[in-house]
């Protein structure tokens, strides 16, 4: 029986400890505070991740505005379509042969696939650690014997319309993404310095690939320009972007709305059809409402005020994210408290910092902040906080607070 008993004890010290009920009594007293405090326009909840059970419920059943919480509904469905591992490829593709001289006797098409990162080699490795390069595109074209080319390169960015913004801009560009193009280059910068936007950058970076061809030693005869690729044309090089779990990200991380945006039209791409912000919204709304996470989605960013759910639709969305493949992706491409991202100079002491992986999101009026945290008694929890009417900076001094108890006594 003595045996038994050390044996009980023993696994009881290995067991996580659980918050005890006191605990839970403060913890909710103290959210509670806080929630007052940002005013009837604000919603949360908080949901144990591991039992299911609601921890906390706050005006949990009105839509909010998102502000860049938006970014939460376009990640999680493109981590779905496209896989952990998936890709966003750039191509060049002909419509002549090449001869025994090394001559390609027509033109070529640089076709964009919709990749975020692509661009110079040196502004893809500065600015994210690495992406499609327009260099190992015509490196490729070297290799397979290509030495002078009759025609001319074109751009091809008809995989997304040739709108160059979303609702908030009124579909132009926007200051706060920069223009949109299935064939994007450097994000649209005209310098890698980020001095001014192209004005038409598929032609842009068609131009860039003859630059790159002739540093190479590869003459084109003509001008590079803008055109459709030939349904007949000739697959000849593909070079693609990082996987899809690091464009995710360098998309959450910063909360970069240029990606943002690029992922939502390269969903609706994906599934058939011209990649437009439209049926992306539709897409994301519809992979959403499957896990039981229904929202109003107007963009990829959360710049629309459209962009609207509830603190338990996040929730639900989150949670049920946990249950699938990619959750490890989804968790990991979120700002850690005062460690990284968005959140890094948040919470940087305290007992969140570290535990809490969140998304956040800021807009006049309005901040958010949804995610998931580990406790010190070992639980997980799951969170939405949605603050409207608020002055953002006081707002997030009441979220950090939030999580700090939430860390401490869950």
């Amino acid at each position: 029986m003595r045996r038994l008993a050390v044996l009980v004890v023993a696994l009881a010290g290995a067991l996580p400890a659980t918050a005890s009920a006191q605990d839970t009594q403060l913890l909710v007293k103290r959210l509670t505070g806080e929630m007052r405090a940002a005013g009837s326009l604000s919603g949360a909840y908080v949901q144990n991740l591991d039992t299911g059970r609601a921890l906390f419920r706050w005006r949990r059943h009105s839509p909010r505005i998102l502000a860049s919480n938006t970014k939460l509904f376009t990640t999680s469905a493109a981590l779905a379509r496209f896989g952990t591992e998936g890709t966003l490829s750039t191509t060049v593709l002909g419509d002549g042969e090449l001869d025994a001289e090394g001559v390609y006797r027509g033109s070529l098409y640089l076709r964009g696939g919709g990749d975020p990162t692509f661009g110079s080699r040196k502004f893809a490795r500065r600015s994210y650690g690495g992406g499609g390069a327009v260099q190992d595109l015509a490196l490729l074209l070297d290799d397979i014997g290509i030495e002078r080319v009759t025609g001319r390169v074109y751009g091809d960015e008809s995989a997304f319309d040739s709108l160059r913004g979303g609702p908030e801009s009124g579909f132009g560009v926007s200051v706060w993404v920069g223009p949109l193009s299935g064939l994007s280059f450097n994000r649209g910068l005209f310098t890698e310095t980020g001095r001014g936007y192209q004005a038409n950058p598929p032609a842009f970076a068609a131009a860039r690939l003859d630059d790159a061809l002739g540093a190479r030693g590869i003459r084109v005869r003509l001008k590079p320009r803008e055109r459709p690729t030939p349904a007949d044309a000739e697959l000849l090089a593909v070079e693609p972007s990082p996987s899809m779990d690091t464009v995710v990200r360098i998309t959450n991380k910063p909360s970069d709305n240029f990606f943002a945006e690029m992922l939502l039209k390269a969903l609706a791409d994906h599934a058939g059809g011209t990649g437009t912000t439209a049926r992306g919204a539709r897409i994301a709304r519809r992979f959403a409402t499957r896990l039981g996470a229904g929202a109003r989605i107007a963009d990829g960013s959360g710049l629309s005020r459209g962009n609207r759910a509830s603190p338990f639709r996040i929730v639900r969305l989150l949670a049920a994210v946990s249950r699938r493949d990619e959750y490890d992706a989804f968790r990991d491409s979120l700002p850690v408290a005062g460690r990284d991202g968005t959140l890094y100079d948040r919470m940087r002491r305290g007992p969140a910092r570290g535990r809490c992986q969140a998304k956040t999101g800021t807009l006049s009026n309005v901040s958010a902040l949804s995610g998931y945290c580990d406790s010190r008694s070992g639980d997980t929890y799951v969170f939405s906080v949605l603050m409207n009417g608020v002055y953002p900076t006081s707002a997030r001094r009441l979220q950090d607070r939030m999580l700090q108890a939430l860390v401490k006594y869950g």
